[in-house]
């Protein structure tokens, strides 16, 4: 009979897994995966010892009860080195805990990145007793939704560093023994303000895309499917249908854990920030965020970082700041951050800085006390985005919202109000480009691009269009800004590849600036 399947951490079919079966009484029995990774045994329904073992993969010992009628989706982990932080984000001072798999003994160390990678301490040579006592076990079944719930040093050598008081973005390097080398981030926030802006890092963005585990909001968004890919193309709903046909079909999508790795996220040992971007999803998650750290530090802006949970929560308190720079691809966001910020900008004179596309688009929940998280991704025709659909379009709040159009292009912006203070000592005339070079390398250079946002009718009033990108079919980002009645601010520039432009393309870099002391005067 069919007892289940076996995959990879990406639900990836593994074929001829070795797999050994003892049963009560002793009987046993030895199977082997199929190319589709199905396993298939004449053993009867009851409680069995099951071992699997195939070269490249951690081996694994599990007692479960096997019936035909519930196939048993087993999960093998590949030989390589991993790890993440848990949790993600935290305080200055706090306890974290960092999650290890390595199949050889490794060097840990702790990195602040900002203008340069800061070693700031070694943390330790790691291994355990006992052969691959460093590698780690996935839970059978879809651990997406739960987590993968990895050791940090099974209760003996518990692997806890405490915090840096520091704000920023730090990284984790390890090394194994032979120079296979990881890296995976940690967002440390402030005990209390140490400067007037603030920053947010998308962390809701980096789970949305993280499909370790095989599922991400992209690839089987709703939920996973019931045997493990042989073939993407053939086997995955976003390639067997158009227009991202899940999202307007699903009613309800599983929980998406942060308690997984995140290898989009992985930064190369020797590349600094002013280094081309390199690799499809980090243009647009961590590695591209630490890209604005790094030209802040450069300008000389100091700054406090959060993740999005703390701004959910109540930890970043937006009153102790004068500015909130957002970035990059800031995608995801539950509708009380969004709430928080609006009711700051428009209530209470917050200045807002939208240095991304393709931001706010889309309402998430958090589970659990910000452990995992839901995203709502249903888009029915006629409103202009998710958020809209759920809640209000974001144009509303950062005068500019994603449309298809000019996605996945890259192009310089146009000059269209020269004469505002924006473009102070730029030089730039009516119609001039900038923004021609940048360290996004996804689709080339131009500072509007990947994805791209624009005026809407949701967009206040006196939103005023200052620069556009000259993007295909119309599509440029739209560069705007507008006041509230409060004293409020908001500066939107409406592409995700916009900060990488900021360390290669001088007329960015003065208009950010511009912005920034304005801003903060």
């Amino acid at each position: 009979m069919l007892i289940g399947y076996v995959s990879d951490e990406n639900y990836a079919a593994l074929t001829d897994v070795a797999i050994e079966l003892r049963g009560g009484g002793g009987a046993w029995q030895i199977a082997r995966s199929w190319p589709s990774g199905a396993v298939h045994a004449d053993v009867p329904p009851g409680e069995y010892e099951v071992c699997l073992s195939k070269s490249g993969f951690g081996s694994k010992r599990v007692r479960l009860r096997i019936d035909s009628a519930k196939p048993v989706q087993f999960r093998l982990l590949s030989d390589r080195l991993l790890g993440y932080t848990w949790p993600k984000w935290c305080q200055g001072g706090d306890p974290v805990e960092f999650r290890m798999h390595a199949v050889e003994p490794y060097k840990l160390g702790l990195w602040r990145y900002g203008l340069h990678k800061e070693f700031i301490r070694n943390v330790g040579w790691f291994d355990n007793h006992g052969p691959r006592a460093v590698t780690q076990i996935l839970p059978d079944s879809h651990f997406v939704e739960t987590g993968a719930k990895w050791d940090n040093g099974h209760g003996v050598h518990r692997q806890v560093i405490t915090a840096p008081e520091q704000t920023g973005l730090y990284y984790f390097h390890a090394k194994g023994e032979s120079g296979d080398f990881y890296s995976f981030p940690l967002v440390v926030a402030p005990r209390k303000p140490t400067a007037k802006v603030a920053v947010l890092a998308s962390t809701n963005n980096w789970n949305a895309y993280n499909p370790f585990g095989g599922r991400s909001n992209y690839i089987m968004a709703a939920k996973i499917i019931d045997q493990p890919i042989v073939n993407s193309k053939a086997d995955l709903p976003r390639y067997k249908s158009t227009d991202y046909a899940e999202w307007k079909s699903a009613i309800e999508f599983n929980p998406l854990s942060f308690d997984r790795p995140e290898p989009i996220n992985f930064v190369p040992e020797h590349v600094e920030c002013t280094d081309p971007i390199e690799g499809r999803q980090a243009c647009h998650v961590a590695p591209a965020e630490w890209r604005l750290l790094g030209w802040m530090e450069r300008e000389g802006f100091a700054y406090d970082f959060y993740s999005d949970f703390q701004l959910h929560n109540g930890t970043l308190d937006l009153d102790a700041y004068s500015v909130l720079v957002i970035s990059t691809h800031p995608e995801y966001w539950s509708v009380e951050a969004y709430e928080r910020v609006k009711r700051w900008v428009f209530e209470r004179g917050g200045k807002l800085m939208y240095l991304g596309g393709n931001g706010l688009n889309c309402r998430i929940e958090f589970l659990d006390d910000g452990q995992a998280m839901r995203c709502h991704n249903n888009w029915p025709n006629g409103f202009e985005s998710r958020m809209h659909a759920q809640h209000e379009s974001e144009a509303t709040l950062v005068g500019v919202v994603f449309t298809e159009a000019g996605v996945m292009t890259v192009a310089p912006y146009a000059v269209v109000e020269p004469d505002h203070w924006v473009f102070a000592g730029t030089g730039l005339r009516r119609g001039d480009l900038f923004g021609i070079k940048t360290l996004h390398e996804r689709y080339g250079d131009g500072a509007s691009g990947h994805e791209t946002d624009k005026i809407s009718p949701a967009s206040p009033k006196n939103t005023l269009l200052l620069a556009k990108g000259l993007n295909p079919d119309d599509g440029g980002a739209h560069m705007v800004t507008f006041d509230t009645p409060s004293g409020g601010s908001v500066f939107s520039v409406g592409s995700i590849t916009y900060p990488s432009a900021l360390f290669t393309d001088e007329p960015c870099s003065i208009i950010t600036r511009n912005v920034l002391r304005k801003f903060l005067a």
